[in-house]
């Protein structure tokens, strides 16, 4: 199965680099450094004595999740050098710009045995850490062949995706005994990756690492700035990380929540930084007064729609608002990272399609920091009931802050299994 996954990959290719040609047109950053996509990486430069680990996450949300994980390592051991690699420019900004110099990051190779070959023969990692779930078979194949430890961290496998993986289960099955350990974060996501053939012994449950966030001390300043650049006298809801025709319905509920709230402002945050444009310019399509944070001058009365287009402010919009939409789920995306805003303390809504997110909106949701909707009449109906009641908001928003400082430590668990695939302290 894994030659002729092989060969479909290869029969691909052309394909493949159309694609990101054509992606470049919306993200300059798909055009650059691209034979490292095939493992023509310069090799890092180490210290006499230093070892290389590879920490693999492919975009911006399990980047971010990385950040932690990246210093509990450096901090493990000095000799320790992190190659860490993403597969889309968003992914390798917010490294930039969290990590800088701390690591060395490379585009990730394509899951083609010459292209993974070569990154191994160059990287010399002495193991190999795959963020969430990312199920490469010539990658593990590769790393079990060369006799590198392999651990899938902070993984996570939806009954969606199981379902998806379960379609072609011998190749699947094949790739997860490759694996040294895995780390998963809740025993449904555990039971799942054994049902797809993992070895039970290899598994352990530890939790999601997106628990141990860590919120910058200046942030609630920061956030006081921009709220009082927004409004202070207005009512604020964000819908973050939004998608391709979910923003359509976003701004039908904002007009329903403006009947109730005519001042009321909404901060529109897209996933995808290629999509900004064309947001703000749905926005203006349909008469509404739009102004983006790029602009960079305060809003005044008459703006209805303000739209977070920069890269890794997302947290800072999160604290400056006084309700949060998760999106990603009013359309069948699967949702995101809820834990952010909880720990923020911000009352939380998302609408039917969390399956990305299973366990951690179930556990908001029974906590009662969570509501979810399933149309747009539901989320204006959300949206002012949290505007209106100061009381209600501080009540779901403080069960959700506590619900996450009472998962911490998913971390620790996490360097503590991998403290026995490690060349271990100096």
């Amino acid at each position: 199965m894994r030659r002729l996954y092989t060969l479909l990959l290869y029969l691909l290719i052309p394909a493949v680099l159309l694609r990101l040609a054509w992606r470049g047109f919306q993200l300059p950053g798909y055009w650059r450094r691209i034979p490292e996509r095939f493992g023509f990486i310069t090799p890092p430069v180490l210290p006499a004595q230093a070892y290389t680990v590879w920490l693999h996450a492919v975009s911006v949300g399990e980047a971010q999740a990385a950040v932690p994980l990246v210093q509990k390592l450096i901090a493990y051991d000095a000799r320790l050098r992190i190659v860490l690699t993403t597969m889309t420019p968003t992914g390798a900004a917010h490294v930039r710009d969290k990590l800088g110099d701390e690591v060395t990051h490379y585009y990730v190779p394509y899951d083609l045995p010459g292209a993974v070959r070569r990154f191994l023969r160059r990287a010399q990692p002495r193991a190999a850490i795959i963020m969430e779930t990312e199920l490469w078979p010539n990658i593990f194949h590769c790393c079990a062949a060369q006799s590198i430890p392999l651990v899938l961290a902070n993984a996570r496998m939806s009954e969606r995706s199981a379902r998806r993986y379960a379609r072609v289960r011998s190749l699947i099955s094949e790739t997860l005994r490759r694996v040294t350990a895995i780390a998963a974060q809740s025993a449904p996501d555990a039971e799942r990756i054994m049902g797809l053939g993992a070895p039970r012994e290899r598994v352990r449950v530890t939790g999601s690492i997106k628990f141990d966030i860590k919120l910058p001390a200046s942030l609630r300043e920061q956030a006081a700035v921009l709220r009082r650049s927004l409004g202070t006298e207005r009512a604020l809801w964000i819908a973050a990380s939004t998608h391709e025709g979910e923003e359509d319905l976003i701004l039908d509920a904002h007009a329903a929540v403006r009947q109730a709230l005519p001042h009321s402002l909404l901060m529109l945050v897209p996933r995808h930084p290629e999509r900004f444009a064309r947001v703000a310019a749905l926005c203006r399509k349909r008469e509404w007064r739009t102004l983006l944070r790029s602009e960079g001058h305060a809003c005044d009365e008459r703006t209805d729609v303000f739209i977070g287009d920069s890269m890794g402010e997302l947290p800072l919009f999160y604290a400056a608002s006084d309700v949060a939409f998760v999106g990603g789920s009013l359309v069948a995306v699967g949702g995101h990272n809820l834990i952010e805003p909880a720990a923020l303390g911000l009352p939380l809504i998302t609408g039917p399609h969390m399956f990305n997110f299973t366990e951690v909106s179930r556990m908001l949701r029974e906590a009662g920091a969570v509501t979810e909707v399933a149309n747009v009449a539901e989320l204006a109906t959300a949206v002012v009931r949290y505007l209106q009641d100061a009381n209600l908001r501080h009540a779901a928003g403080e069960r959700g802050r506590r619900l996450v400082e009472q998962n911490r430590g998913a971390l620790q668990k996490l360097i503590e299994l991998l403290d026995c695939y490690l060349p271990g302290r100096a």
